[in-house]
């Protein structure tokens, strides 16, 4: 899953794909690189003022209409009921809620279309800072939350089948907490739902390793290959080209995806790869 922010203040591109012509020129890029889903947003998850439901809108829904047809799913990453209504009239496949149905009116929009869902994981109210979270077991509580959740999306009318799972590395988490749910993001998949693995350029990558924003790169892909291997089905990556190829590398080794070609010792006579 690739990310594509229209807004000013996005956490990694901060601002790099504000611009109508620039969202949509990275989403097509996004797809011809091998990414299968592009999610666009238009209001970030830090805290900051509320940005009006109408200038969301505005944001977002030009660049669903034109990249329907791309080739790959397109989600929204709203919580905003209103918001989820105009991105699926105009050609979303996914509502993206970061809030984890912080307005329960928007899963009765999700029902009322073909669209999937995603719930994630936070403990905030929209937009609000969350000062030192604690947990007795983080695992625990993010599980129990996206259990109560999706029961609430279910109760509203949404199939099992059209939800998906994220648990939130580092929303409303510090990075002990966000690396216990990576070592231990395996346990997640007893809910019986497609996990999304959101880490990329994170902060908690960044103070693992002791690296600022832009050379978080390889730590977002170990975490990301881990998370594969434990459960995740979904990665939801900036870096496009490194991340698909990481996926497929995982996907070759676990013998879901054929070689794209075989030379090495199959051939008479030497060749460049021995």
């Amino acid at each position: 899953m690739a990310v594509v922010n229209r807004t000013p203040d996005s956490f990694y591109d901060r601002g790099a794909t504000f611009g109508l012509d620039a969202a949509v020129a990275a989403g097509r890029r996004a797809v011809e690189q091998g990414a299968a889903w592009i999610d666009i947003g238009g209001a970030r998850f830090g805290p900051g003022p509320a940005i009006p439901v109408e200038e969301e809108i505005d944001r977002v829904v030009p660049v669903v209409e034109a990249l329907a047809g791309a080739g790959a799913a397109l989600s929204v990453d709203t919580f905003h009921a209103e918001v989820a209504a105009a991105a699926i009239a105009a050609g979303a496949h996914v509502i993206n809620d970061t809030t984890g149905l912080h307005d329960p009116a928007l899963a009765d929009v999700v029902a009322a279309s073909d669209a999937t869902l995603v719930i994630t994981h936070s403990r905030a109210e929209p937009r609000q800072w969350f000062p030192r979270p604690e947990y007795d077991d983080v695992v625990a509580e993010v599980a129990a939350f996206l259990e109560e959740r999706t029961a609430l999306a279910v109760a509203h009318g949404v199939p099992e089948e059209r939800i998906v799972l994220d648990p939130g590395h580092d929303l409303n988490k510090n990075t002990r907490h966000s690396l216990e749910l990576t070592r231990r993001f395996g346990e997640l998949t007893r809910l019986g739902f497609p996990l999304v693995a959101a880490v990329s350029n994170k902060d908690f990558v960044g103070e693992a390793l002791g690296r600022p924003r832009e050379e978080r790169l390889a730590g977002s892909l170990a975490a990301a290959v881990f998370c594969a291997t434990q459960g995740a089905r979904i990665l939801r990556m900036h870096n496009v080209p490194e991340s698909v190829d990481a996926a497929r590398m995982v996907e070759a080794i676990m013998g879901w995806r054929e070689p794209a070609h075989l030379k090495h010792n199959v051939v008479d006579g030497p060749n460049e790869e021995s």
